[in-house]
């Protein structure tokens, strides 16, 4: 499962003037090229305490922080994801601690430092560690306490962590309140639902885990059953149901935030919504939040996320009263394109009363007939919708009109709709009925789909690329029964048509083996909830009705400045809280110089996640740039804000950026090891806090580490800096030609670190002048020449033009292969890429559509296609214009 996106913030030390000289005589000793910044302004101090605590004789690896203040405070526990550990919700635990709570994280058994065996949140394992948790809690001297071992206490996390919250909720009464977040209900009905085993995300769940002997011994016994029979047995499913939420849903009695993604076939709406119906059903309070991603992929919303559960947790922990929880049901929606930068525009919905699955059914009349379709031997090939590990990428070829979701010939029957007279809003489970009957009185495996088509009928989407899968046994053939569809938020708008399917495969599924004949009847028309009561908030007003009179404002104060307020640090812009980096108008001459420019009005935004490249010649300004946005030099006009926050030299936001910029220096007869102690030794921040052995890991020099510096190749010096700008973990990282000195095995190595560092939230920057590295570790480009802008924006964007098609594959595809896919019709040429993982394919009249479905009938493992320029075509392309 996929954890939270992590954001991680600095503890600030108390002395910062003796910290600013510590560093600045350890700069002139190693000749400073990599530091991280650390200043005292800010939040409270947050104070944390690491300790390996045994609440059910099983180790446990926790961490405990609080801020300021002597006072009562209420707790919280934070979850985190499946195959996390407590590090992923760090970030989340310090601005808890900051804002008044006293905030306890974990690993979980199985995971991180933790000790025991994966029993996937066992009553009796993971359960009981919580409650061991609380007792913990309840003998804090700075915990609030409703009696006597009872503290006030609310639980938190996504996914495992959320499972987690709900059944501690029903297993242990002193649990105030809680906020999961993309989870499950009955962890047998997402992994099993309706019967058909969901293989793809099964197996992906026990080598998230770390394999099948990470696990306690019956729940690895009992996945390798289903997995090789492909159907799961009663055993399992009253197995997996005894350890969910599901089985304490009479006994969960509090508060409930439930924030459950749109883009998650794993646990897909369903799951909140039976959550909703069960706690609400108890009399407890209960808001229901459709957030715009998922573990499919997509904007998690962390920052709104964790302001709404800390809004939560003030309400009904704090008791503050005043507190806006928000409403009792709020969904994402998302539509148009933001003109200024090309992102798409997301606005909420919502209503006062949870309006479930079904609310405002309206009827769409679907063409009649019985269709008749095969399940091939095999069950393959299958029709593809969700790809588990891979889908956040992959449902970016829908924006490229590639159809992804794809039926075979033979394997579906589908029932459509007149075009639509007006445009419908779709909030809900659609339903159908349908007479379904199966040949040789087998079960009928089914999956069932809404498309959304477009007036020429060229195009079809699969809105959120979510199927339902269906057992319907011999005894309910024959007669009609009614299928509930994927719950979705989505448009259909006037003109289109709604395109019913059922397939007799999908991917992520496991279907039986042996071949077998369906027909289905549609016996009426499709339901589809509209959600009347639901609305949308208006949109946002256009710039200029704000932005003139805040403009007159502004020059009229700018008149009114001294000298010395001119010169004085702008304060923070919270609309940038959560951007790592924006640069505006940004310009340096060079030393000595009237009109010669190093940088000149440069501008651009960098979000969390990215990974930018910084291109451009020798002369550009990229190093100028960087040089100015660690607060090395000042520059002449324009502003640098870092998550907000103005940069001048020693600004406090540098706390959260770590850089290596032009080169290491290292006191020479000091080990590797001791270079990085010494280092972080400077910082005056606590030991615990450098992450050093992560820092290790990814350096990899072994043995090395033990060794004078002295001793080090240019490489093994390369990565000992590149690690010491890791340390503390920062939330931008800046690498300047972070591959000088690296052998291929090492730089194919610090592309994964770059693209790991990126992936759990941080931000990276990264300037180099190997292209084909950017090009495959780099989501983002910023290219430069003689100082200026050139062009801005996703490395596919900037690259993708033409014929040329970029396959990537889960394994190493052969030659032979490649020349079944060079002879298809309509294919130019497939050449396989450098590490064989891939293919560059020239289309010579074959549509991609068309290409993706002989693929997977060739069973070429794919894990993403889309359009393919070489990055070096498009710099050289970009800089000759430029040029001109």
């Amino acid at each position: 499962m996929e954890t939270p996106t992590a954001r991680w913030r600095r503890l600030l030390p108390r002395t910062p003037g003796r910290w600013a000289a510590a560093v600045a005589a350890l700069a002139v000793l190693v000749g400073g090229g990599t530091w991280t910044a650390v200043a005292d302004d800010g939040p409270p101090a947050v104070q944390r305490e690491d300790r390996m605590l045994r609440p059910s004789g099983v180790p446990i690896d926790t961490s405990y922080f609080t801020a300021g203040g002597s006072g009562k405070r209420p707790a919280v526990l934070i979850g985190h994801g499946f195959g996390g550990s407590k590090n992923d919700v760090r970030a989340q635990a310090e601005k808890l601690a900051a804002d008044g709570y006293a905030v306890l994280t974990w690993s979980a058994r199985g995971f991180g430092k933790s000790g025991g065996a994966i029993s996937l949140n066992d009553p009796d394992g993971e359960v009981k560690d919580v409650s061991g948790l609380i007792d913990w809690l309840a003998k804090r001297p700075e915990v609030e306490l409703d009696k006597k071992g009872d503290p006030r206490v609310g639980l938190t996390g996504a996914s495992y962590g959320g499972a987690v919250s709900l059944l501690a909720a029903g297993h242990d009464q002193r649990v105030d309140a809680i906020a999961p977040v993309i989870t499950y209900w009955n962890l047998a009905d997402a992994l099993f639902p309706d019967g058909v085993f969901k293989k793809l995300w099964a197996g992906i769940f026990i080598t998230t885990g770390g394999g099948c002997e990470k696990f306690e011994k019956k729940l690895c016994e009992m996945y390798e059953r289903v997995a090789v029979s492909g159907k799961p047995d009663a055993a399992a499913t009253e197995l997996l149901t005894e350890r969910s939420p599901s089985a304490v849903a009479d006994r969960i009695k509090v508060p409930s935030l439930l924030l459950q993604g749109q883009s998650d076939s794993l646990f897909p709406l369903g799951h909140a919504d039976a959550m909703q119906k069960a706690i609400s059903a108890n009399g407890a309070p209960v808001s229901v939040d459709w957030i715009s991603g998922g573990h499919d992929g997509g904007d998690n919303e962390t920052s709104r996320v964790e302001g709404r559960v800390g809004a939560w947790f003030d309400r009904y922990l704090k008791e503050e009263t005043g507190t806006d929880t928000g409403p009792a049901f709020r969904v994402t929606r998302t539509g148009g394109i933001d003109s200024t930068d090309g992102a798409a525009l997301k606005r909420g919905a919502s209503s006062d009363t949870y309006p479930g699955l079904r609310s405002g059914g309206r009827e769409i009349p679907l063409g009649e007939g019985t269709k008749t379709f095969r399940n091939p031997a095999g069950s393959a090939p299958p029709a593809i919708s969700a790809v588990p590990g891979v889908g956040g990428g992959l449902s970016q070829l829908s924006s490229l009109g590639v159809g992804l979701s794809l039926d075979f010939p033979g394997q579906f029957g589908r029932f459509e709709s007149a075009p639509l007279a007006t445009s419908v809003h779709v909030t809900g489970t659609p339903t159908a009925r349908v007479t379904v009957k199966a040949t040789e009185g087998r079960d009928a495996v089914l999956f069932g789909k809404v498309y959304d088509v477009s007036p020429d009928g060229r195009q079809q989407v699969l809105p959120s690329q979510l199927v339902a899968p269906y057992r319907i046994t011999p005894d309910q053939q024959g007669k009609p029964i009614e299928l509930a569809l994927p719950a979705v938020d989505h448009e259909f708008d006037a003109g289109h048509r709604m395109r019913l399917v059922f397939s007799a495969t999908d991917l992520g599924y496991a279907s039986p083996a042996e071949p077998a004949t369906y027909t289905v009847t549609a016996d009426g028309p499709l339901t589809v909830p509209t959600a009347p009561a639901v609305t949308t908030a208006a949109a946002t007003l256009p710039w200029w009705t704000w932005g003139l009179p805040a403009a007159a404002l502004v020059i009229a104060a700018a008149l009114l400045l001294t000298a010395r307020r001119r010169t004085a640090t702008p304060a923070p812009d919270p609309a940038l809280t959560d951007v790592p980096l924006q640069i505006t108008g940004l310009s340096k001459k060079y030393a000595k110089s009237v009109d010669r420019y190093a940088v000149r009005e440069l501008s651009f935004r960098v979000e969390k996640g990215q990974v930018l490249g910084l291109l451009g010649p020798n002369g550009a300004g990229k190093t100028t740039t960087l040089r100015m946005l660690m607060g090395l030099i000042t520059p002449d006009e324009g502003e640098i804000r870092v998550f907000g926050q103005a940069i001048r030299p020693g600004a406090p936001v540098l706390s959260r950026v770590g850089a290596f910029v032009e080169g290491a220096g290292f006191l020479p007869h000091l080990s590797g090891r001791a270079n990085l102690d010494l280092y972080w030794q400077a910082t005056g921040r606590p030991a615990e806090d450098a992450y050093i052995d992560e820092a290790l890991e990814i350096a990899g020099l072994g043995d090395a580490l033990a060794r004078a510096v002295r001793t080090y190749s240019q490489g093994m010096r390369q990565r000992l800096a590149i690690a010491q700008a890791m340390l503390g973990m920062p939330d931008l990282l800046i690498l300047d030609e972070p591959t000088n000195g690296l052998d291929p095995p090492q730089i194919r190595e610090m592309r994964d670190v770059m693209i790991r560092y990126a992936a759990g939230g941080r931000t990276v920057i990264v300037s180099s002048h190997l292209l084909s590295e950017v090009e495959q570790s780099c989501t983002h480009l910023v290219v430069m020449d003689r100082g200026r802008l050139v062009q801005a924006g996703p490395v596919a964007e900037i690259t993708g033009s033409g014929d040329m098609i970029l396959v990537t594959t889960a394994e190493e595809v052969s030659e032979p292969l490649a020349e079944k896919v060079a002879s298809l019709p309509g294919i130019g040429s497939a050449v396989r890429l450098d590490d064989g993982r891939g293919l560059l394919v020239r289309l010579d009249g074959a549509t991609t559509s068309r290409l993706v479905a002989d693929l997977v009938r060739l069973d070429v493992p794919v894990t993403g296609v889309g359009p393919h320029r070489r990055l070096e075509d498009a710099f050289l392309t970009l800089i000759s214009g430029g040029a001109a």
